[in-house]
């Protein structure tokens, strides 16, 4: 074989991978839309968040890694916008504070970086979102833990391993995508995240 078709062959397998994750993320995506249950949990929790703007509360979402990066971009679609030209609604993703994560980590424990920012932060009527693909992350437990004690209501978003207990139960709403996979578990908790802001700018800005 030339190089010229080693070339050839080698980018029809990297195709196959592109159209093997695509399929499986669809895949994902076409059970969640068949599952009435899941779909009534992000309703709820959507119309959760919707009450609390409407009444003056805030969205309050943490997680790490690529977690943290989509609590800032739920975020992101409620402080900018989502489809809608609308004012401003309250977010804040507690990840953004490189200072304040890193003292809270050195002073005291990682565990701790999001519960601590809860207790200062969160109020009667927020609504805390911790967001961890595993179910297992013990800084956001720890953090939907301290918003329910400030009297927030609290979502987790995870995935469909067994290690998830724990963070459902300190949520008033449990969204568990269908997977095991962290990639297409993170793909789906983004596509929850827009669905929740869709709803929630078509409740307050009809």
């Amino acid at each position: 074989m030339d190089v010229g078709s080693a070339g050839g062959a080698r980018r029809e397998d990297l195709m196959g991978r592109v159209s093997a994750a695509l399929r499986e993320g669809a895949s994902v995506k076409l059970a969640m839309a068949s599952d009435g249950p899941l779909a009534a949990a992000i309703v709820e929790a959507a119309l959760m968040i919707a009450g609390s703007l409407r009444s003056g509360g805030k969205l309050i979402a943490f997680g790490n890694g690529g977690s943290a990066a989509d609590a800032q971009h739920i975020a992101c679609e409620l402080v900018g916008r989502y489809m809608r030209e609308r004012g401003p609604l309250p977010a804040i993703a507690l990840t953004t504070n490189t200072s304040c994560l890193t003292a809270i980590g050195n002073d005291y424990s990682f565990d701790e970086v999001f519960s601590r920012q809860v207790r200062a932060l969160a109020r009667p009527g927020d609504v805390a979102m911790g967001i961890s693909t595993s179910g297992r992350s013990r800084n956001v437990i720890l953090g939907l833990r301290a918003a329910r004690e400030v009297g927030a209501r609290t979502v987790g978003l995870t995935g469909g391993g067994e290690g998830a207990s724990e963070l459902c139960s300190e949520s008033d709403v449990c969204i568990r995508v269908p997977s095991t996979l962290t990639p297409r578990i993170q793909e789906a908790h983004i596509a929850v995240g827009h669905i929740i802001a869709e709803i929630v700018e078509g409740e307050l800005f009809p």
